[in-house]
């Protein structure tokens, strides 16, 4: 008895029109992962990476992006909104969406996984990042700013908080660089196969450049033993040696 095959089409089906609303929702979840979200999470790895020029230079990035006009607008518009629409739409597709991986073990299925647990680890990540940076002990957005490496500094020293540095920025590089690809596929931007394979050897260049930038960052702030920063922490903060300023 002949048992009908099915054959799967390689590669990442464009985004197309005539879909009813889930149309504009996907293009708008697709367009906010690269604007403005990913382009937030650009600035924010080459913010973070003044430390790797000390504690006087970090200080500095830190006081200048405080410094700028309406930052609670820009934070609230400009990033927590559309990052927690992001995540919450990729959610609902993930949880609506069928994966075949174990039926079909192909590199594609495996990364289409992937980049689902991968959002889900930066998710819990900026969320936790951002609780533990923004409300708890120094206020970076006022005169705390200058003990913003201090800060981070003191947090790192704990092996938990600093493998979850490790796990959420490898995970938020890898679920951005992937989002590049796949936006470029479903927007009709690279079209041929070749295009794709070029642009996907250009993204996984991308994810392993911001993950070594990352690195590069945590050990600015675990590693050399830089000279006191120029301004004492909060009384409830503590010191690398255990004594308190």
């Amino acid at each position: 008895m002949a048992t009908a095959t099915t054959t799967i089409k390689r590669g990442v089906p464009p985004l197309q029109a005539g879909q009813g609303r889930s149309f504009f929702w996907r293009r708008l979840h697709s367009l906010s992962g690269i604007v403005p979200v990913g382009a937030f999470l650009l600035e924010h790895f080459v913010s973070n990476a003044f430390a790797t020029n000390g504690p006087f230079a970090y200080r500095d990035q830190v006081k200048f992006l405080t410094s700028l006009p309406f930052v609670p607008v820009l934070e609230i518009f400009g990033i927590y909104l559309p990052l927690l629409y992001h995540a919450l739409y990729g959610f609902y597709i993930w949880f609506r969406g069928q994966t075949n991986v174990n039926d079909y073990p192909w590199a594609g299925n495996f990364m289409y996984s992937a980049q689902r647990w991968t959002g889900a680890v930066a998710f819990i990540y900026i969320g936790w990042h951002t609780y533990t940076m923004r409300f708890t002990g120094t206020h970076l957005m006022g005169s705390g700013a200058q003990a913003a490496f201090n800060k981070v500094q003191v947090e790192m020293h704990n092996p938990w908080a600093l493998a979850f540095y490790i796990v959420g920025i490898t995970a938020a590089s890898w679920h951005f660089a992937y989002g590049l690809y796949l936006f470029a596929a479903k927007w009709g931007i690279t079209v041929s196969a070749k295009s794709r394979k070029y642009f996907g050897m250009a993204c996984t260049a991308i994810a392993v450049t911001l993950i070594a930038v990352g690195l590069a960052t945590i050990w600015a702030f675990v590693g050399p033993k830089w000279p006191n920063t120029p301004e004492k922490l909060p009384a409830e903060q503590t010191t690398l040696d255990g004594n308190r300023h």
